[in-house]
């Protein structure tokens, strides 16, 4: 049997999300945005819940296309918060709308997103050694900056702790465990 991370459950679709895309480094513009809105939709909640809404975010914000979802007007907003398929907070989907515009924007500046966002651990992964899950932090220097960059750019719900589960989830920082399957890998 498999050792993985402590905060992984026995659900099937935990250890599918753990197994396969937690702590993959991601450099794909459309992966990232996408991971970047879950993340902010998660705020006050389970990540379990947000995977398991997903693939009805998905259907919902196009696919998380970005160009798309920065045209939202409020028969948009309207229709998402009647989606009983996604969690229907009014400001985090407002969010969603202004930082799609706001991702834009990073894209024209900086030729992508990626090339923005992983500046923030000097464009390559950052591996941790954790020995338990006890000692993975909430936030780091780097998304204290990266949330002050992003915040300072009109992005919404990207705090210090957000952003750090955004880099965990994107593989900008390993945090497996030590004694998880993946961590050397």
């Amino acid at each position: 049997m498999l050792t993985r991370c402590a905060w992984v459950t026995q659900e099937a679709l935990y250890i599918r999300y753990h197994d396969e895309e937690w702590g993959q480094p991601c450099y794909d513009d459309r992966k990232l945005f996408e991971m970047l809105i879950l993340e902010g939709m998660q705020a006050g909640l389970s990540w379990i819940t947000v995977l398991r809404k997903r693939e009805n975010f998905r259907e919902a914000f196009d696919h998380f296309e970005a160009y798309n979802i920065a045209q939202y007007d409020e028969a948009d907003l309207e229709r998402l918060m009647t989606n009983p398929g996604i969690i229907r907070n009014r400001l985090k989907i407002q969010a969603a709308i202004q930082n799609a515009k706001q991702f834009l924007a990073v894209q024209e500046e900086y030729g992508s997103f990626s090339q923005f966002i992983w500046q923030f651990v000097g464009g390559q992964p950052k591996i941790n050694h954790w020995q338990h899950i006890s000692e993975v932090p909430a936030a780091t220097p780097e998304s204290d900056a990266m949330s002050k960059a992003l915040r300072k750019r009109g992005f919404k719900f990207v705090g210090s702790t957000i952003c750090y589960a955004f880099m965990q989830a994107t593989g900008m920082v390993n945090d497996h465990t030590a004694d998880c399957f993946l961590h050397s890998k």
